[in-house]
This record gives C-alpha cells, sequence and structure tokens, in this order.
C-alpha cells in the first residue's frame, strides 16, 4: 500500500483531522458520538421488521427472520465503508481548497483522513453486529477473530479509488454526482440482499469483478457460518487491490501540480 513519505511523522495529523471529520458531523447534535451507534442500531430494527416480518425473507431455510436481517446487515457494513469513502473523494480536495496553496500541507493524506473516520463508523456498527449475533444470532466464533485480515484487503482499494476521484474532482466537478449513482447501483449489484450463490451460474462469476463481492462473501462467511476465509482468494484481491492504490497514488501526486491553478 503506497504510504506517503514519513507517514508515521504524518499519523498525528491524519488522526487530528479525522477526528475533528468525526467531532464535526455530529457537533450540536443533543446525543452527539452516540449517533454512530444508535444509526446502525436502528438500522438493525428496520431491517428485522422490513425483511423479517413484512417480506418474510430467509437466506437459507433454516435461518430465522431475524438471522436474515443479520447476514444482511454484514453486507451493509462492508458497503458503507466503502461507500462513504468513494463518495466522498471527488470533494476531498475541493473541500480543504485552501490546504492546496499550503505547500507544507501533505494533500495526499486527505485520502487517509476520510478512510479513519469511515473505519471509526464501520466499527461502531461491527459493535452493534457483534451484540446482536451474540444474543440472537449464532454467536461469535472463533473465525470472527479473523475479519480484520478480511477487511484489509479492501483497504488500499478504497485508497487507490480515491486518490484517483479526488484528482479528477478537482478538474471534472461532474464526477461526483456519477460516483453517487453508481453507488446507489453497485448497492443493488452486490450481494448485500442476495447471496452470490443465488446467482445463475452463467453470471455468478461477472459479480465477482464487484471490489465488494469477495469481502462481503468472506465477512460472512467468518461471523455468520463461522467457516475460515477463503486465503487465495484475498491474497490475489490484495495484490489487485495495492496495484489499484499504487496507480491511485501515482496519478494524485502527477496531477496536484496542477490543482493551484484549477482552484
Amino acid at each position: 500500500m503506497p504510504i506517503p513519505a514519513h507517514f508515521t511523522d504524518r499519523l498525528p495529523l491524519v488522526l487530528q483531522l479525522a477526528r475533528r471529520d468525526v467531532a464535526g458531523r455530529y457537533r450540536g447534535s443533543l446525543l452527539g458520538l452516540s449517533w454512530s451507534f444508535f444509526q446502525p442500531l436502528l438500522l438493525l430494527a428496520v431491517y428485522t421488521f422490513v425483511f423479517g416480518l413484512v417480506f418474510k425473507s430467509r437466506w437459507s431455510h433454516d435461518q430465522s427472520r431475524f438471522g436474515f436481517a443479520l447476514t444482511l446487515f454484514c453486507g451493509l457494513v462492508v458497503y458503507n465503508l466503502f461507500a462513504e469513502c468513494i463518495t466522498r473523494a471527488p470533494s476531498l480536495v475541493l473541500a480543504h481548497a485552501s490546504y492546496v496553496k499550503k505547500v507544507v500541507f501533505p494533500l495526499d493524506i486527505l485520502p487517509w483522513v476520510s478512510l479513519s473516520a469511515a473505519l471509526f463508523h464501520a466499527f461502531a456498527s461491527l459493535a452493534v453486529l457483534f451484540v446482536f449475533l451474540v444474543l440472537f444470532g449464532p454467536g461469535l466464533s472463533p473465525s470472527a477473530l479473523l475479519l480484520p485480515l478480511v477487511l484489509l484487503p479492501l483497504l488500499p482499494m478504497i485508497l487507490g479509488l480515491s486518490w484517483l476521484l479526488a484528482s479528477i474532482g478537482v478538474y471534472l466537478r461532474d464526477i461526483g454526482q456519477v460516483v453517487n449513482l453508481s453507488m446507489t447501483v453497485l448497492l443493488f449489484m452486490s450481494p448485500v440482499f442476495y447471496p452470490a450463490s443465488g446467482l445463475p451460474p452463467a453470471v455468478r462469476p461477472w459479480l465477482f469483478l464487484n471490489p465488494l463481492t469477495l469481502i462481503i462473501e468472506e465477512t460472512r462467511k467468518v461471523l455468520i457460518e463461522g467457516a475460515p476465509p477463503d486465503w487465495g482468494s484475498l491474497l490475489v484481491y490484495l495484490a489487485v487491490a495495492l496495484l489499484v492504490a499504487q496507480g491511485g497514488h501515482l496519478w494524485f501526486q502527477k496531477t496536484r501540480k496542477g490543482f493551484a491553478d484549477v482552484l
């Protein structure tokens, strides 16, 4: 994963900006940071009611109605982590235009800041998910400890795409609208509301071109099924993600010289 030079020196700055980013979203609200836990809790309750009671959906024949909501929520945690960073990426530089002309400010850490804030919200959602898995689901098996390794390959993929979109967003303002629309499409083209195994065999391989499919499937495997992940597939994904991250970072560094002229 491309890490900016002297990243250990910049880490306090990344954490400070991420903390400011998270706090800024809830500034002035009565519950403050508690909303980061109440929101996924409310969503999980809504999914349970809609899919478990209204549509009476099942992921498998032996799964409870609440189990379907938990399985669905696993996919949404991964999707939300990805979507939060990617939808913000086109406006990252635009939202910090005052930093562009400050030669000493490392603009390439902005995607790291966005990712750090998104990880905070993902951890809050996972905390809610873990509690409900223990209380109403199959519980937490030892394979749940492997979840960080399952999510790890997704992080350089997010960073690479964020660097790319942040750069393009400076020169092409419409890219933000395109990305927002694409994220809505991606939600339904990812195995969030359905299992990948439920698709026809001829279509299934195409679904795995989606950058979220493997991570969602493996997340459910370690949390819901209590099985170890497919290490081979994750290693291939990680290799591709590192290439995307390297390419996105190089593109950002080459194009950042013109940011001040455009802004």
